[in-house]
């Protein structure tokens, strides 16, 4: 851990981050792309989408890659050329009003994602949600699943850190790592798990910190060990 990070809560604070960020509204786009990339669900598609809104020539990619889900055809097509190129594409659809807050990014054969949604209820609540590309095959127990207001940075970093997947080592930043680990090294995993959000601009940052501290957990370990 950098000497500078501090604890907040439960969560553990790295300077110039700002936890106390929180979205207006997670239905209210700030930037043209959260607007188009918050639902799209394949990850490469996504990739492909905020280069070229960076390059300016988004108007030269196929509609059918703006849409938040692509056709059975083009899902089979992708897996075809790669099996990478599948990620996220089999993510259950969105409800009405639903978006995604967050997602974790696995670099397993077919770039498994997982995904972290926000929902609008009647009594003016958000619920929280997590889905995955296996049709409910893994179960998520969350520690939050409703608040008043859209979460700061910081809830958010405390939700990731306090949640899990059932029977999996570890919470959902570190979880995924940890089971791989039983079979090889930290080393080789560092950048098998990323999180980003299309919300929060920093959230990737706070958790490289996690991933940088989970590595070097191994390192010294290894140390002690000579």
């Amino acid at each position: 851990m950098e000497p500078s990070a501090q604890k907040g809560g439960r969560v553990k604070r790295y300077p110039e981050i700002d936890y106390s960020y929180r979205p207006v509204s997670y239905w209210h786009d700030e930037t043209l792309t959260q607007a188009i990339l918050k639902n799209i669900k394949g990850e490469f598609r996504r990739r492909q989408i905020r280069r070229a809104l960076a390059e300016g020539s988004v108007e030269d990619i196929p509609e059918e890659i703006l849409q938040e889900a692509v056709s059975e055809n083009v899902r089979q097509f992708a897996g075809r050329i790669h099996p990478h190129l599948m990620g996220g594409e089999y993510l259950p659809d969105f409800t009405n009003g639903e978006v995604e807050i967050a997602r974790i990014s696995l670099d397993s054969t077919t770039h498994d994602i997982i995904s972290l949604r926000a929902a609008p209820q009647q009594d003016g609540t958000i619920s929280y949600s997590v889905a995955d590309e296996y049709q409910g095959m893994f179960a998520f127990d969350l520690s939050l699943t409703s608040s008043a207001l859209p979460l700061t940075l910081g809830e958010l970093a405390e939700l990731l850190e306090t949640s899990k997947q059932r029977g999996a080592p570890g919470n959902l930043i570190v979880g995924f790592n940890n089971h791989n680990a039983e079979y090889i090294g930290r080393s080789t995993l560092r950048h098998f798990t990323s999180i980003s959000s299309e919300f929060y601009s920093q959230l990737a940052r706070h958790c490289e910190h996690i991933f940088d501290e989970w590595h070097q957990e191994e390192l010294e370990t290894e140390e002690e060990l000579l």
